[in-house]
């Protein structure tokens, strides 16, 4: 009986969960992971919280105990990874993170961070890498994802600079960012456990802002300054590894330095590509062929083989070969530039520029329309019966025909909506991203 009960209580967190836009599909895997990361106890309290920032003193209400013994329970969850403990202007505020980034990537940042990380990094391994459905979810469902690359900015050519929006380069986030964090790679960390891990470096994970702050507070990660921000930035580069972050502009929460064998979204990209999994840069290589030896540099180092290798058509030399880019499997990150020692390969401005998200907020709306989730961020506290009833209401309405759907929306829109968009809402919803 108390086995069932335990259970339950991670079937309850699971669909907690799963009412953020990046939620996780619930097999047995991730029952098993939950089992590793959170007591029973703690996923029963866990999975009453909101998806928004919330205080100690909400917490106490919806758990009924003190705040005192409340804030305790959060700052014990927090000090594991679980959950982000925010410090502003206006007080303490703690939310839990997706699980992708967020805490499945901060359960293996610090190492031995109080877990059988053996175990989980197997678990994560046969969930992510062997079973499909949660990285299939995570990557290839909708049209805004949650990551993006940033261009190598070693690979820019003096014009291109100018094109080059602030938000789009990997050292203007380290150059404004309030908190800058440094963990061990939650990638290659998983495969070191499994001997599959490849020799890039391991300590250069990135976090940001509030997010850093709190991880930084409990030890999860090491606090660095700008100088040292740039030379791993530089450091990643010069390892051909691809910057990978949030997918926002303002505020960004994390930047992984990815390569093309360990990283998920890397893999993701290779096996999801017609999906679109990652939002790209605004650049695509372009290959000057009179140039290009066919040496086969940007073929080995492009991290998700959009890079290949085609017939030259050179009549007297009939093996030649020459580069040749598959544009819809490239991440524009601007690697293969940087390797060609022949200058055959240069950056273009692609004829549409991506749009990213302004912020965090902004991009949660937006992937929870996509998914048809956009119910449970408008109606966030699943405790309240109105609130479930209206949250099923509109995930009925988002599921119609469009212009039906547009008729019911517009006798729905309330102000719930105009709350989740708010200014206010938008800075404090920063803390949902990883």
């Amino acid at each position: 009986m108390s086995h069932h009960t335990a259970r339950e209580g991670y079937r309850k967190l699971s669909e907690r969960i799963n009412r953020f836009p990046q939620g996780a599909p619930p097999t047995e895997l991730l029952f098993q992971i939950l089992e590793v990361l959170f007591t029973p106890a703690e996923a029963e309290l866990v999975a009453l919280l909101p998806i928004k920032p919330f205080t100690a003193d909400t917490a106490a209400r919806l758990w009924k105990k003190s705040e005192v013994e409340s804030r305790n329970i959060l700052e014990a969850l927090a000090s594991r990874g679980m959950m982000l403990d925010i410090d502003s202007r206006r007080g303490q505020t703690f939310v839990m993170p997706p699980p992708m980034a967020g805490f499945f990537e901060f359960s293996m940042m610090r190492i031995g961070n109080h877990y059988d990380q053996k175990l989980l990094a197997e678990l994560f391994y046969q969930y992510l890498n062997v079973e499909e459905d949660f990285v299939k979810a995570l990557f290839a469902n909708g049209e805004t994802q949650i990551g993006r690359v940033f261009v190598n900015e070693t690979a820019l050519s003096t014009e291109n600079t100018l094109h080059v929006l602030d938000y789009e380069r990997a050292s203007q986030v380290v150059e404004t960012a309030s908190h800058i964090g440094i963990g061990a790679c939650y990638c290659r960390h998983k495969l070191s456990h499994l001997g599959r891990a490849c020799d890039a470096p391991m300590d250069i994970c990135m976090t940001f802002n509030s997010t850093a702050g709190s991880l930084i507070k409990h030890g999860i990660a090491r606090r660095v300054d700008k100088a040292e921000g740039h030379d791993l930035l530089a450091q990643a580069r010069d390892r051909n590894l691809v910057q990978f972050g949030e997918n926002v502009r303002e505020r960004v929460a994390f930047i992984c330095n990815c390569c093309g064998c360990c990283c998920e979204a890397m893999l993701a990209a290779k096996r999801f590509a017609v999906l679109n999994p990652i939002s790209t840069t605004n650049f695509l290589p372009a290959i000057a062929v009179e140039k290009c030896s066919g040496c086969m540099k940007c073929a080995d180092v492009c991290p998700v083989e959009a890079m290949g290798m085609v017939a030259a058509g050179d009549p007297l030399h009939h093996k030649r070969k020459k580069a040749k880019v598959n544009e819809d499997l490239c991440l524009g990150c601007g690697v293969c530039a940087r390797v060609c020692d022949k200058q055959a390969i240069g950056l273009q401005l692609q004829g549409q520029r991506v749009i990213t998200p302004v912020t965090t907020a902004h991009r949660a709306v937006v992937m929870a329309i996509e998914r048809g989730g956009l119910q449970d961020l408008i109606f966030d506290n699943q405790a309240l019966a109105s609130h479930r009833a209206m949250a099923a209401i509109l995930g009925v309405i988002l599921k119609l025909p469009p212009l039906k759907q547009v008729l019911a929306s517009q006798q729905m829109k309330s102000r719930y909506l105009d709350n989740l968009l708010s200014p206010r809402q938008s800075s404090t919803a920063k803390a949902h991203s990883a």
